[in-house]
């Protein structure tokens, strides 16, 4: 272990919110060790802004609750942690780990519980990578290195502490992590990690609670690096444990909404993960939505049942939660509104409350060459700067177009018309009125009447319906009104 002063490795108070010094400062006033741990430091380190802190010390979980009270509540089952709040800001607080007295393992050796509490050198030996295993205490202004962190961070090396195959498999999340911190901080992946990083120790994942690897789907899609690290999910052959009945390539759509969400964290505006969870599904909705056309289900009835096949399929890879699942649906259902929307209806449709991720959603499809958004995209994008009467004179010019186009459809003699005009049908036809013809129910009614009057011309004088008399009927007797 090498002691480190704080300002050699670029690190002051003066970059930490008042949140961490909030946590370390209680913790080390009721007597307990406190050091800020893990990303943060890392981060700092490099230069850049930590998204988090967390915190360790060698408190229990229940002495942390005891020394803040109603701000902290300790949660998780496999591993026991404190969730303290300052102000705003959400702070992690773990208890130093020691090793198992007992193993509590799967059979594929994932560890179930890890509740041993330790000292500081055993917590260093059970961290995963070593540049995570950085201990700073601000207060006293120094950096606790235990493994030569330091000098990986400045290689810019991601090294695994122990073996990589029995860390693994201890936590297979652990492959993930590889690959998010390789794509983010633009690492080396350590050669000792390469060697065990097979298709056998990828399908561990499986034995991964969906709902984990569902938290784990998210980071990999909100750290702002998504666009480096999806080929990295293909070839370390992790893309298939995540997602369900997914091809094994990166299409022009996923590329650019992954551009799209990397620019937006980029610039600091919010996304929603599930968004790319419904760019990820996209072509397999599509073709669940063909299979039960294909057998004649109504394509409302078809495109509703699709979606619920498809999400329960993911389901078995990651759990996603139900208000996630409403919200890609409603996103996949508006493409179909906004590609043919009724003239009456598109302005309300732009008001509604996912009409801004339905159009994100076509735009990136027509922008990635989707032939089907038949420009579309680009229509509403021009009729949302517009002012109310450019949006009039649009709205109507795409009715005439659009009466046009369907017009065009009616006229045009279909195949079939063709074959059929040769063969002398069984039974004629009445022939259909018109929408055209203005005469035609004068026509008809007088047609009506010749033929009436021929039928009655043609019959006979002793026809007994001739000859049936109208019997008049004497009104001065009947009483009109209430009778008992």
């Amino acid at each position: 272990m090498q002691t480190l002063r704080a300002s050699k490795c670029g690190l002051s108070t003066a970059q930490l919110p008042s949140s961490i010094l909030d946590v370390i400062d209680s913790l080390t006033k009721a007597g307990y060790e406190a050091y800020i741990v893990g990303g943060g430091v890392r981060d700092l380190m490099l230069g850049q802004s930590p998204k988090d802190y967390d915190a360790v010390t060698n408190a229990t979980p229940s002495q942390v609750k005891e020394v803040f009270g109603r701000r902290c509540r300790i949660i998780g089952r496999r591993f026991e942690l404190a969730h303290v709040y300052s102000g705003r800001e959400l702070i992690e607080v773990a208890t130093f780990r020691a090793p198992p007295k007992k193993a509590i393992t799967s059979a594929a050796g994932m560890i179930l519980r890890d509740n041993n509490w330790g000292t500081i050198e055993q917590d260093f030996s059970r961290r995963d990578f070593s540049i995570n295993a950085l201990y700073y205490q601000p207060r006293k202004g120094i950096v606790l290195d235990f493994c030569n962190a330091v000098d990986d961070i400045k290689s810019k090396t991601l090294r695994l502490l122990g073996d990589p195959a029995l860390r693994f498999e201890e936590d297979p999340v652990r492959m993930l992590r590889t690959l998010r911190f390789a794509a983010k901080l633009n690492f080396n992946i350590d050669p000792a990690i390469l060697e065990v990083f097979t298709l056998e120790m990828t399908q561990l994942l499986r034995d991964v609670s969906p709902h984990r690897l569902y938290d784990e789907s998210q980071k990999l899609f909100t750290m702002g690096h998504l666009s480096q690290v999806m080929p990295m999910l293909i070839d370390f052959d992790i893309w298939q444990q995540l997602f369900a009945d997914l091809k094994t390539e990166i299409t022009p759509f996923m590329a650019r909404a992954a551009k799209n969400t990397d620019q937006r964290i980029q610039i600091g505006k919010t996304i929603n993960p599930a968004f790319f969870y419904a760019v990820l599904l996209w072509e397999n909705f599509l073709r669940r939505c063909d299979f039960y056309q294909a057998k004649g289900v109504v394509a409302a009835e078809a495109r509703a049942q699709a979606g619920l096949d498809v999400l329960k399929r993911q389901a078995t890879r990651t759990i996603i939660p139900r208000f996630a699942e409403t919200f890609i649906r409603e996103v996949w259902e508006m493409q179909t509104r906004l590609l043919n929307p009724k003239p009456q209806q598109i302005e309300a449709l732009s008001g509604h409350a996912r009409f801004r991720a339905g159009f994100d959603f076509l735009l990136l499809r027509e922008k990635s060459g989707d032939p089907s958004t038949q420009g579309m995209g680009a229509w509403w994008e021009a009729y949302q700067t517009m002012s109310t009467d450019e949006k009039e004179r649009a709205i109507s010019s795409y009715n005439r177009q659009r009466a046009k186009n369907r017009r065009k459809v009616t006229t045009e003699e279909p195949v079939e018309s063709k074959v059929s005009a040769q063969i002398e049908p069984l039974v004629k036809e009445a022939e259909t009125r018109s929408r055209r013809s203005r005469k035609a129910p004068v026509e008809e009614k007088k047609s009506l009447t010749n033929v009436v009057s021929h039928q009655t011309d043609s019959i006979h004088p002793d026809h007994p319906i001739l000859k049936r008399k109208r019997v008049q009927r004497d009104l001065s007797n009947v009483i009109f009104g209430p009778t008992q």
